[in-house]
């Protein structure tokens, strides 16, 4: 397995183990039937698209995709707090980072499904470099962010 496979496999299972957390804190939540079905597609395309390249998998990644896309707008519109804030007390900025987590995961996993399948032989996966540091950016800033905000931010 190639050193590109290895670091896109990590990210991929790290990506699918925060969504399978986001999925199971939804419950929970008064319209947990936007956001279970959401974190949950992302789960297990992050999960399988990089074993299992199928048909029903990239569908799967589309819908997530666009339903990621339209929580987005739907949060966003809902927000005072402006576009751009971070402040994860609000629950609107805390799903408008969710979704747009799921939105450039899908948009990451199905670039790398075509490339893929269009670019690599049998016994190999090729990846661009987009994709193999833009899923480690990923999982560095999904990761950090609530670290930097509920424990550096909370201790000032």
């Amino acid at each position: 397995m190639a050193a590109i496979t290895k670091l896109y496999t990590l990210c991929s299972l790290l990506m699918a183990s925060l969504f399978a957390y986001s999925a199971s804190v939804q419950l929970n939540d008064p319209d947990w039937y936007f956001w279970f079905p959401l974190y949950l597609g992302a789960c297990v395309v992050n999960l399988v698209i990089w074993a299992v390249s199928s048909k029903a998998i990239k569908q799967v990644a589309e819908a997530a995709l666009w339903l990621g896309i339209f929580l987005f707008v739907k949060v966003t519109a809902e927000s005072a707090s402006g576009f751009l804030s971070l402040d994860l007390s609000e629950r609107v900025i805390r799903e408008k980072v969710g979704s747009g987590l799921v939105i450039i995961s899908m948009l990451l996993q199905l670039a790398a499904s075509k490339s893929s399948s269009a670019k690599a032989l049998p016994q190999q996966s090729y990846y661009p470099t987009s994709v193999k540091y833009g899923m480690a950016v990923l999982v560095g800033f999904s990761f950090g962010l609530p670290f930097v905000f509920f424990v550096v931010q909370k201790v000032k």
